[in-house]
């Protein structure tokens, strides 16, 4: 009887170190490769173009990259609880795979599918992959609940065995007999879509600052953790000193392309130790911590699914936030007057991306340092626009921000002026093609009282 498998790419849209998809073609007859443009998205619908543009790019890569192996992705518009049944039925499969999801709104939706291919005689198979560790064992570890402070969750994890090493890329070699049928009409059937066909006006869209797709992924790390580049490792990650160059977009920037498992942080990972090892240095500022602070965010939300509320929300503090619409829009449309709040949040709106430096400024400058606004309302707007917003690291880094919850002593307050003054001291960032240019002597006057 023959065997026939999906395998269903939510995050991981790559194919190195994708344990689930090595399942799905190892012994089987045929593989269909399946993306779902749902509402499960994000956990939300509300996305902005550079989000969807980056996902979309990320998608005609993985297609590309499948294409070389003589298959293809098959991208489909709908919830995949009312789509699979005719899948499994339609292609006669016997086996579905797909990446494990930490989060509560995927669990739940993975525990439903999971139900429906059993009812329908398919066998599920999942992996772990989108984290350095199994989360489960972590909490284990710590009595069965995730530990809330990052140096209880860095012991823990110091306790165990390193992370497994990356499996190998998916191959010709790899997907031995298994075929993918592909039909004559499947670019108008399974196709990835355009902007314009999901509703964008991309009149007057510039260019993407960061290409979607793990081939860029690739090509990224591969520069970022030359031995003979010792310091372009450590630049996204460095606090700026005498320029504002660290604040614009790096060409050799990770992070969205770990958000959507282009890049695996197993290779990442990887890939950062042996580069410690060959050049026996460490960042000042360490890269593992990083990566550590992503698993603590996936582990304190994994069990709660209220992790992205301050109601009902078990480790968030009850702070009684104002409620100012004018205030709050005028911080997300970068209408502050204050020219460095201002010039960091048309960058995110125009390019999807800011500095860590940059999140910490604006996102004091909304709850606790100006305008007291809920951390919830800043996280929405990080959803919309930033291209490496996860569910868990978003809310838990607004939580973070606000003192609302994961701190101990944190009285540092950015000021929106002195802040700017040390971070940009000649203005560089805001006159840098945001639009803020005529705002720059504005900017130096304020600075300098």
């Amino acid at each position: 009887m023959a065997k026939n498998s999906i395998h269903w790419f939510r995050k991981g849209l790559r194919l190195h170190d994708n344990p689930a998809l090595l399942e799905a073609v190892r012994d089987s007859d045929t593989v269909r490769c399946v993306y779902f443009l749902d509402p499960w998205f994000a956990g939300s619908s509300n996305l902005g173009v550079n989000r969807w543009r980056f996902l979309l790019q990320c998608l005609e890569d993985l297609d590309a990259s499948l294409q070389k192996l003589n298959s293809r992705l098959f991208v489909i518009r709908g919830q995949p609880a009312n789509i699979f049944p005719r899948l499994f039925k339609d292609w006669n499969i016997s086996q579905l795979t797909f990446e494990c999801d930490s989060e509560p709104f995927g669990k739940e939706r993975d525990a439903a599918i999971k139900k429906l291919a059993t009812e329908a005689g398919v066998e599920v198979v999942s992996r772990t992959s989108h984290t350095l560790y199994d989360l489960d064992k972590i909490m284990e570890l710590n009595g069965g609940h995730p530990p809330l402070t990052f140096k209880r969750f860095q012991m823990l994890v110091g306790s165990m065995l390193p992370p497994d090493s990356p499996v190998e890329a998916l191959s010709q070699a790899s997907m031995g007999r298994c075929v993918t049928p592909i039909s004559d009409n499947h670019r108008d059937k399974y196709g990835v879509p355009l902007l314009e066909e999901l509703g964008f006006d991309t009149e007057g869209l510039a260019p993407a600052v960061w290409p979607g797709g793990e081939s860029e992924a690739l090509t990224r790390v591969e520069k970022q953790l030359r031995p003979d580049l010792s310091t372009t490792w450590q630049v996204n990650f460095e606090c700026p000193r005498k320029t504002a160059n660290p604040l614009l977009p790096s060409p050799l920037g990770l992070s969205p392309y770990l958000r959507f498992g282009c890049l695996s942080c197993r290779l990442f990972y990887r890939k950062l130790a042996e580069l410690y090892k060959e050049t026996n240095n460490s960042p000042p500022i360490s890269l593992y911590d990083k990566l550590l602070w992503r698993e603590f965010f996936y582990t304190a939300a994994t069990n709660n699914p209220r992790f992205d509320k301050m109601e009902g929300n078990p480790i968030c503090i009850r702070i009684p936030w104002d409620r100012n619409t004018e205030a709050l829009a005028k911080w997300a449309e970068a209408k502050t007057g204050f020219p460095w709040i201002d010039a960091i949040m048309t960058q995110l709106r125009q390019e999807g991306w800011i500095h860590h430096l940059a999140r910490h400024a604006v996102a004091c400058f909304l709850t606790r340092g100006d305008l007291w606004i809920s951390w919830e309302e800043g996280m929405k707007v990080f959803e919309e626009l930033l291209l490496d917003a996860d569910w868990s690291v978003n809310a838990g880094s607004w939580m973070c921000y606000s003192c609302s919850s994961f701190f101990q002593q944190f009285f540092h307050c950015y000021c929106p002026v002195g802040f700017g003054r040390k971070i940009d001291p000649e203005g560089d960032f805001i006159s840098k093609d945001h639009g803020l240019k005529h705002l720059s002597c504005c900017y130096h006057t304020m600075t300098a009282k």
